[in-house]
C-alpha cells in the first residue's frame, strides 16, 4: 500500500474523480467512509475537509503514523483481513491498493471490502491497466520485490461485476506511467 514520500506525482484527473466522489457522497448524505490503502492520507484531508466522517487502513506502519500525524484516524490493517464490523460505512476509496493484490485472492478480498459496506454503498477504484500480468517487480534496487497484477479493462470488469454493479468506468492516460488509469464505483448489491 505504498510507502510514504515515495507517491508518484499527483494525477489531476485522479484527484477530479475523488471530488467528484466527495459531490456524491455529501449529495447522498453519506458520513461514514473506509479508506482501503490510505498511504499518509492525502486524500483522506480532501474526505475530511468535505465533513465525511474518515477512517483509513494501510498495511504499512510509516503510512499510519503520517495520516496520524495529519490527524486522521488510522489504523494499520491488510484488505483481507479489516478490523470493522459488518456493514459499518457509507462509502469506501480504494485508489491502487488492489494491483497489488492476485487475481486468485482478489474474490475473497473484494467480498471483505463489502461486508464492512452497508447495502448500496459505493466503492470507488483504482487501479493501473497492463496485459493481464501478474509479475514481481524489484524496489530500492534488488532487495525489495513487489507484487503487481496488471489488468485489462474487461478482466476488471468480469472479476468486479460479479460483486455488484460497475458504474462509471473511465480510463486516461496518465503522463508517466506506463498502461492507463481505470477508474470506477462498484455499488454494493
Amino acid at each position: 500500500m505504498g510507502n510514504p514520500g515515495n507517491e508518484p506525482d499527483r494525477d489531476p484527473d485522479r484527484d477530479a474523480k475523488r471530488d467528484e466522489f466527495i459531490r456524491q457522497l455529501t449529495s447522498e448524505r453519506r458520513h461514514q467512509l473506509l479508506e482501503i490503502g490510505c498511504g499518509d492520507g492525502e486524500d483522506g484531508l480532501a474526505f475530511k475537509a468535505a465533513g465525511i466522517n474518515y477512517t483509513g487502513v494501510d498495511s504499512s506502519e510509516a503510512n499510519v503514523r503520517a495520516a496520524r500525524a495529519r490527524h486522521l484516524e488510522a489504523s494499520v490493517a491488510v484488505p483481507d483481513s479489516l478490523p470493522f464490523a459488518d456493514r459499518t460505512f457509507d462509502a469506501a476509496w480504494c485508489m491502487g491498493t488492489l494491483i497489488h493484490v492476485s487475481n486468485t485472492e482478489l474474490y475473497g478480498v473484494l467480498d471483505e471490502f463489502l461486508r464492512v459496506l452497508k447495502p448500496g454503498a459505493p466503492l470507488a477504484v483504482g487501479l493501473r491497466s497492463g496485459e493481464d500480468e501478474e509479475r514481481l517487480d524489484l524496489v530500492d534496487g534488488y532487495a525489495t520485490r513487489l507484487f503487481s497484477s496488471l489488468r485489462s479493462d474487461e478482466t476488471v470488469l468480469s472479476l468486479f461485476e460479479p460483486h455488484g454493479s460497475v458504474k462509471d468506468f473511465t480510463t486516461w492516460e496518465s503522463p508517466g506511467q506506463p498502461g492507463h488509469f481505470q477508474y470506477f464505483i462498484l455499488a454494493k448489491f
